[in-house]
């Protein structure tokens, strides 16, 4: 077996060391989108705002349209921030869930409250239960985020 000459072979060396060094790096990478204060924030002030005017949906849903609107927005603003954070899928996905529509979340009840025109106090508390769960989810897991002053 022929040997390389020590200068090279000190390089090849190095050059190991290094990929190896870079490879335990990238494994060591956080998966997910360091904390955010503000996405805390935003995620605490729309649960408290959500279930307050939630607990109005045995009114007319006419009577409250505007602050519908303007939830629905904040919603909306709370998804995009979370969609265009790098490695922030997980969350992107759980705001999207949130105001779905089409789901029995946020957004189902706001579309239930605006089609049934008002809804039960009965199911208005069961649907709050579930909105706070949800909302909960959310801040738990920006709350679990590593800080950047947790990897200095």
């Amino acid at each position: 077996m022929r040997r390389l000459p020590s200068p090279l072979r000190h390089t090849s060396v190095l050059v190991v060391v290094l990929a190896a060094t870079l490879a335990m790096a990238a494994g060591c990478a956080p998966t997910i989108a360091p904390f955010s204060e503000r996405a805390y924030e935003q995620a605490v002030s729309l649960k408290v705002e959500a279930l307050a005017l939630m607990g109005d949906a045995t009114e007319p849903f006419e009577v409250h349209r505007a602050e519908v609107e303007a939830l629905r927005l904040d919603l909306a603003k709370a998804y995009e921030f979370a969609h265009g954070r790098p490695k922030n899928g997980l969350s992107a996905r759980q705001w999207a869930v949130l105001a779905d529509p089409e789901r029995n979340l946020l957004g189902g009840f706001l579309a239930r409250w605006e089609s049934a025109g008002s809804l039960s106090p009965v199911f208005t508390a069961e649907a709050q239960r579930l909105v706070a769960d949800a909302f909960d989810t959310i801040i738990g897991l920006e709350s679990g985020k590593l800080r950047p002053t947790d990897v200095e």
